[in-house]
């Protein structure tokens, strides 16, 4: 099968959606699946995608910025990226469009007539969760029931649906019986950088290894930050938020800048904790998988972390609890530092079991190949 991954989103870029675009191509690739990526025309830093084709939007109509959510630019950029997509589908013929995001959802499904071939949504979030992530609590009832319509609509347009937990299987499941699975990103266990490498890592900010918890990523309102600094506020353990983002967190989490996932994953090894403070289910956060792989403590919301059990692989809490329990947990695994190197210990495991990319990728492949008509 030819397959497009089409992701309305710039690429490259560093942030999760995108790292899990990536990944997922590669997956797909070498499995013997001919791929090509269709998205938006601006992106900033390197990827290695060998052997993969990349097809770009005009870049006049790619919105400024690389911030998630919501902006007037976005309907505009969709637009180009289906007529690129289109564009591209004519000269190579896909069997099939693995339509990232649900913005991407809706640009192939505008096409689908003209493309004559499936278009499946690959969901990296639940609109029902997250829009109201991105207005004034007044709104955000309002826009937890649009984006719960829309999720909806999307799920039964599609041609399937991969969900990547089971938050969003439950709910995109719902309005599209028997067309939802279950894939989630996958992440192949690297070897760990050299002490030394971590080392110099952590002094370049400033920080002792294994003297701090980590936040890595974006510093979108989803994610729940000022919770986290509130939490950080109660306990002695230094809580650094490591991000690409201009902006800073709130204090007092500590923000470092850095440029690249390498950089991110050299603090990861570093870290004491690891913490994913988000509650908005329906994704699987990139993140965690940098977590996992860096064998670190996670303390994380059960919501969103389906591969992961409380006590054994992570510390979860529920999606209630406030900063005076993120604090307790915080401070609890610092002052146990066995029970935090198992729980990252079987944290690794469980990526390589739960997620390993060949086997993902094998597990795309025949979900996809049911939906698509030989050709003739």
């Amino acid at each position: 099968m030819r397959l497009a991954l089409l992701g309305a989103f710039p690429f490259p870029s560093p942030q999760g959606s995108q790292a899990y675009f990536a990944a997922q191509a590669r997956a797909l690739r070498a499995a013997g699946a001919p791929v090509t990526l269709v998205c938006y025309g601006s992106g900033a830093g390197g990827v290695e995608l060998a052997g993969i084709e990349i097809v770009r939007a005009p870049r006049a109509f790619a919105p400024r910025g690389a911030r998630s959510g919501p902006s007037a630019a976005k309907p505009l950029a969709d637009a180009a990226l289906a007529a690129t997509l289109l564009a591209a589908h004519r000269r190579r013929r896909f069997d099939a469009v693995l339509a990232h995001n649900a913005e991407a959802a809706a640009a192939g499904l505008a096409v689908r007539p003209l493309l004559r071939c499936p278009v499946i949504y690959v969901a990296h979030t639940l609109l029902g969760r997250e829009l109201e992530s991105y207005a004034p609590a007044p709104l955000a009832a309002a826009l937890r029931a649009l984006g719960t319509r829309l999720d909806a609509l999307l799920a039964r347009r599609a041609d399937a649906v991969v969900s990547l937990s089971r938050s969003a299987e439950r709910a995109l499941g719902a309005a599209a019986p028997g067309r939802v699975a279950r894939i989630p990103p996958g992440l192949a266990p690297a070897a760990p950088p050299d002490p030394a490498v971590v080392t110099t890592a952590c002094r370049r900010h400033g920080l002792a290894p294994g003297g701090f918890a980590l936040y890595a990523g974006n510093l979108d309102g989803y994610q729940e930050l000022a919770m986290l600094a509130a939490a950080a506020a109660r306990v002695e353990l230094p809580v650094v938020v490591a991000t690409h983002a201009a902006t800073s967190a709130p204090t007092p989490l500590r923000t470092v800048r850095v440029g690249d996932a390498d950089a991110a994953r050299r603090l990861a090894f570093g870290a004491a904790l690891a913490l994913l403070p988000r509650r908005a289910p329906g994704g699987f956060p990139v993140k965690l998988l940098n977590y996992m792989e860096a064998g670190c403590a996670i303390l994380a919301r059960a919501s969103v972390a389906d591969t992961l059990e409380h006590g054994r692989s992570a510390w979860l809490l529920a999606d209630g609890a406030g900063p005076e329990d993120w604090a307790k947990a915080i401070a609890g695994l610092a002052a146990d530092r066995a029970k935090a190197a198992g729980l990252g210990a079987e944290a690794r495991r469980t990526l390589a079991r739960e997620h390993d990319p060949a086997a993902l990728a094998k597990r795309t492949l025949d979900f996809v190949a049911g939906r698509v008509r030989p050709r003739r």
